[in-house]
Order: structure tokens, then C-alpha cells, then sequence
């Protein structure tokens, strides 16, 4: 069998110092996540944030940055995550949409308020994003190439 990663984007999006975060039914109960999703076929990187911010938050996302790429595994026998994470600003909020299946309710949250709900982040990369993106870690989304049916 070969091993794949679950390949996943997320999106760091700070307004007024607050951190835009879903609230979100798991296996585990509920917990909260940056807006975030699986990458579809045939969909780039950039194309998947964009749709998964506004299936789960009912906001148009404009990514700037990408904060990192992070490989995650919960535990040894858990499947991995390659998560491409984003930052940057939304706009045109529509509080008409429906949220996306299992999103309960969107929260805007300061990174202690972040901190202080620690033990219901859906992971630990939720609290490293904002402090990677705190902390500076901001590189261009031209490093990022797709060759989606591009040929030889």
C-alpha cells in the first residue's frame, strides 16, 4: 500500500487583532478550527482556501501569504495532513449563506482567547498558525506552482 498524506489549505484571517476561527462538530464534540478543507481534484491550492473560507464562514477570502506548510499526524496509526496555510483578508460577508455541513457557528477570537479554549482546537495547528503568523512568518504565494494539466 502506499502512503498519501490528506492534503488540506487553511486561512489565517486577523481583523482589529481578532482571529476569524469555525466552530465545528467532530467525532470528538465540538471544536474549533481556522476555516479549512480538503483540496479537491483538479482545484489549486489558492482556488481550494478561497472556496473552503466561504463554504465555512459565508466570507470571500483574498489570500496574501502563506504562513507554512505543516505535516500533522495525530498519532502513529491517525492518518497525516499536508496543510498549506494561508493568510489574508476576507470581504463581502454573507450572513444569508448557509455554513457548510458540521460548521455550527463562526467566532472572531483574540490568540489568548485562542489559547484559553486550547484543549477544543480540532488540532495543535490551529494555535501554531496564529503564532506563526504572529510571529512574522509570511511567504509569497508565487512560491506556490500549479501545473494542473499542463502536459510534459
Amino acid at each position: 500500500m502506499i502512503w498519501k498524506p490528506h492534503v488540506t489549505v487553511a486561512a489565517v484571517i486577523e481583523r482589529e487583532k481578532r482571529f476569524l476561527l469555525v466552530e465545528e462538530e467532530t467525532s470528538n464534540g465540538l471544536a474549533f478550527n481556522q476555516p479549512a478543507g480538503h483540496l479537491e481534484e483538479s482545484e489549486d491550492l489558492i482556488a481550494a482556501v478561497k472556496r473552503e473560507v466561504c463554504e465555512e464562514t459565508a466570507w470571500q477570502f483574498e489570500p496574501e501569504t502563506v504562513v507554512g506548510i505543516q505535516l500533522w499526524r495525530k498519532a502513529p496509526n491517525d492518518p497525516s495532513f499536508l496543510r498549506v496555510c494561508f493568510a489574508g483578508s476576507c470581504h463581502s460577508h454573507d450572513p444569508e449563506q448557509e455554513l457548510d455541513e458540521g460548521i455550527v457557528t463562526t467566532h472572531w477570537l483574540t490568540r489568548t482567547e485562542i489559547a484559553e479554549r486550547q484543549a477544543r482546537l480540532r488540532s495543535a495547528l490551529v494555535l501554531l498558525s496564529v503564532d506563526q503568523y504572529l510571529n512574522g512568518e509570511h511567504y509569497p504565494l508565487s512560491m506556490l506552482k500549479s501545473l494542473l494539466d499542463y502536459g510534459s
